[in-house]
C-alpha cells in the first residue's frame, strides 16, 4: 500500500476585494488545487483538512498569517507536499523562494503548482521554478520602476503624489489641501523660532505646551506621529521649502501646485538664522536679529 503524502493547499489574493462573495478567488484556487490532488490519489496524495488562505496580502514578503502557520506545520512534520494554483501565490520574491525551498528540503517537503506542471522533487523542476520566479521578480521590479517614474514626473510638474502630508496639510486623493488649524501651528513655530533663537529652546517651548508632531491614522487603525518635537525634526521642518509652495527634486526647485502657508520673507529670514547658528556667526539677540532682517524698527533697548 502506498504511504500517504499529506498535501496542504495554500491560496492567496493581493486585495480583499470580493472576499465576502459566496465564491471568490480563494475558493477557485482551492477547488483547482483539490481537484489536482485527487487526480494524484494513485500516488498517495491525500488532502489535509486545514486551510491556509491569505486574503488581501501581497506576495512581496512572507509576513502573512496563513503562510506563517503553514511554515510552522511544516516544521513539526504535518505536511509532506504544498500545492498552489500558481507559483507566485506563495511568493513573488526570488530571495524568499530560495529560503522556502531550503526549508522544504530540510523537512523533506515537496512543492507543486496546478497551472505550472512543476515539482520540486526533481532537479529540473527546481531549475524551472527558479527561472519562473526570476521572471516574476523582474516583472515586479519593472512595475516598481514605472511607478517611481510616474511619481518623479508628477513631482517635476509640481505635484506630490506619494508620501505623507506634512503638518499643515491634508491629502485628499492625489491633492494636498491646507489644514488651516495646523497651518496656524506651523506659522507659530516659524515665528517662535525667531523669538527664542535656537532649535533646542523651540523644542522645549513646544513640548512644554503639549504641541505635537502631525498624527496619522493608518488603515488598520494604528496611529503614527503625535510625538514631542526634537531639534533635528524642527530643523527639517523649518528648512522644508514645501511650506512656501515649492518642491525639491534632486538639485532642482520646482513650483508646486499646492498652496503656500509661510510667507517668503519669513521663510528666508528663518533660513538665514539657521545658517548663522550652524556656522556660529554673530547674530545679536534673537529679537534684534529678526527685527533687523525683517526691517522692523528696534526698541530703544535693542539699539
Amino acid at each position: 500500500m502506498t504511504e500517504p503524502i499529506l498535501c496542504a493547499i495554500y491560496t492567496r489574493v493581493s486585495t480583499d476585494r470580493g472576499l465576502n462573495r459566496e465564491f471568490n478567488s480563494l475558493h477557485a484556487q482551492y477547488d483547482a488545487a483539490a481537484a489536482y490532488i485527487r487526480s494524484q490519489s494513485h500516488e498517495g496524495w491525500t488532502l489535509l483538512p486545514d486551510k491556509y488562505d491569505d486574503g488581501g496580502f501581497s506576495g512581496r514578503n512572507l509576513d502573512r498569517p496563513a503562510v506563517q502557520r503553514l511554515l510552522s506545520d511544516i516544521q513539526v512534520g504535518k505536511v509532506d507536499l504544498i500545492v498552489v494554483y500558481k507559483i507566485d501565490r506563495l511568493t513573488r520574491s526570488l530571495t524568499d523562494f530560495a529560503k522556502l525551498i531550503e526549508l522544504f528540503e530540510r523537512h523533506s517537503v515537496s512543492f507543486a503548482s496546478v497551472t505550472q506542471p512543476l515539482n520540486s522533487t526533481t532537479s529540473i523542476g527546481r531549475l524551472t521554478l527558479n527561472i519562473l520566479l526570476s521572471f516574476a521578480q523582474f516583472e515586479r521590479e519593472i512595475a516598481s520602476e514605472r511607478i517611481r517614474d510616474k511619481f518623479r514626473l508628477a513631482k517635476r510638474k509640481g505635484i506630490m503624489l506619494c508620501g505623507s502630508a506634512p503638518l499643515g496639510y491634508e491629502r485628499v486623493k492625489s491633492k494636498l489641501i491646507v489644514n488651516e488649524l495646523e497651518a496656524q501651528q506651523v506659522r507659530m513655530i516659524f515665528w517662535k523660532y525667531l523669538e527664542v533663537g535656537t532649535l533646542k529652546a523651540l523644542a522645549r517651548y513646544l513640548n512644554e505646551r503639549g504641541v505635537q508632531t502631525k498624527s496619522r491614522t493608518l488603515k488598520k487603525g494604528i496611529v503614527q506621529g503625535a510625538r514631542d518635537f526634537t531639534a533635528s525634526g524642527l530643523r527639517y521642518m523649518l528648512r522644508n521649502r514645501f511650506y512656501v509652495g515649492e518642491l525639491v527634486d534632486e538639485d532642482q526647485i520646482i513650483k508646486g501646485t499646492h498652496s503656500a502657508i509661510i510667507d517668503r520673507g519669513l521663510f528666508d529670514v528663518v533660513q538665514r538664522r539657521l545658517t548663522h547658528r550652524r556656522y556660529g556667526l554673530t547674530m545679536g539677540t534673537p529679537a534684534t536679529f529678526w527685527r533687523t532682517e525683517l526691517k522692523l524698527p528696534l526698541s530703544s533697548g535693542e539699539r
